[in-house]
């Protein structure tokens, strides 16, 4: 089990078994002598009992955390689907922020760092509407970094569909 600490607004750990976890699965970044956890990152763990937080001395439960979560992101339970989808599946699943993506996938074995991601990843809900403005823009994006898009569809059950898309000369 991995005790990890909310610090400002951050899910951090030094726990060794964690930083074993980062460097054979990617999970979290090291910074600073830590492994910070992202927020899907954090309730995949919490979920699956593998990880317990805390605020100071009191642990914060899953309930608590996506609640927490969710007033800065109004799209964690989309991306916690798929995130854990793709995870179960065994890719490499991390934050795409400066693609302005929800993540970047890497293919099964690959490590970040040592290879490109393959798939730059956009979280939906199934009754959400996506503008073509919109859709072209997310597959200039990942065109210009040399990733394929992947549209992850989620359904009122929690099930994903994945959606890949590529640009064809003709």
């Amino acid at each position: 089990m991995i005790n990890a600490h909310f610090v400002g607004d951050n899910v951090r750990t030094s726990s060794p078994l964690a930083f074993s976890m980062y460097e054979k699965s990617r999970w979290g970044e090291k910074k600073n002598g830590f492994v910070e956890f992202s927020g899907v990152e954090t309730l995949y763990f919490v979920e699956r009992n593998k990880t317990e937080v805390f605020s100071g001395k009191k642990k914060i439960g899953f309930d608590e955390l996506l609640r927490k979560f969710k007033k800065k992101d109004k799209k964690i339970e989309t991306k916690l689907a798929v995130f854990s989808d793709l995870r179960s599946k065994g890719y490499i699943v991390k934050t795409a922020l400066k693609f302005g993506a929800e993540f970047r996938v890497y293919d099964k074995g690959v490590k970040p760092g040592t290879e490109h991601a393959k798939w730059i990843v956009y979280c939906v809900k199934e009754n959400e509407q996506m503008s073509w403005h919109d859709f072209a823009a997310k597959n200039r994006v990942a065109q210009s970094t040399k990733k394929n898009l992947l549209i992850c569809v989620v359904d009122e059950e929690g099930g994903v569909s994945y959606y890949e898309v590529g640009w064809i000369r003709v």
